[in-house]
């Protein structure tokens, strides 16, 4: 009777402590997910704050440069295509993320041509707004460089963390999937020619 008695304790405190050991590592990894979750939301509000200064950059550019319309057009069209492409917290695999960041390229490369053809306008570069605005647009640039940053840190915690034995065992019980990262546009290991 003791025997099993015996027996019975310490098969019942193995199963606890399973049981708390899968607990604290499921709380951990929800944690995990949570920030991912949260450094995206903040990676998509930084990009949304860049989508809602060009309409006033395009708005000031416009005053000045009429004959630019294809410029501005542009730059127009490259916005709406990136704030149609959304990507769901649940879904921040590296494909998903790939083409966000594609249509967030292409919006990028519009800028940076409108800011080309300012160039041509010395009264435009004087503008007050102008350079309120693009001030404004230089400093977003920055805060979506580091939200993607800490956007990526939050991820490589994250899929370290449903990868290590034997925490990767209750990852794959739950379901917990590795999440896709911010990588650099194709040709931004070659840097740029310059000719004069």
């Amino acid at each position: 009777m003791k025997k099993g008695l015996v027996t019975l304790i310490v098969v019942g405190a193995v199963v606890l402590a399973g049981f708390f050991w899968v607990k604290n590592v499921y709380n951990r990894m929800v944690v995990s997910d949570e920030n991912v979750q949260a450094a995206w939301a903040q990676v998509e509000n930084v990009y949304q704050r860049r989508a809602d200064l060009i309409p006033n950059l395009v708005a000031t550019v416009k005053g000045y440069a009429e004959h630019e319309s294809a410029t501005l057009e542009n730059v127009t069209a490259a916005r709406a295509k990136a704030t149609q492409i959304t990507v769901s917290p649940e879904d921040l695999t590296e494909e998903s993320i790939a083409r966000f960041n594609e249509a967030q390229g292409e919006l990028s490369s519009a800028i940076g041509r409108l800011l080309m053809v300012t160039e041509n306008y010395p009264d435009l570069k004087a503008n007050q707004n102008f350079l309120d605005l693009q001030a404004q647009l230089e400093g977003t640039e920055n805060r979506i460089t580091t939200e993607r940053m800490k956007f990526n840190e939050a991820a490589k915690q994250f899929n370290t963390e449903i990868r290590r034995f034997p925490d990767n065992i209750v990852a794959s019980m739950f379901g917990f999937e590795k999440k896709g990262y911010f990588e650099a546009q194709a040709g931004a290991e070659t840097a740029p020619k310059v000719e004069f």
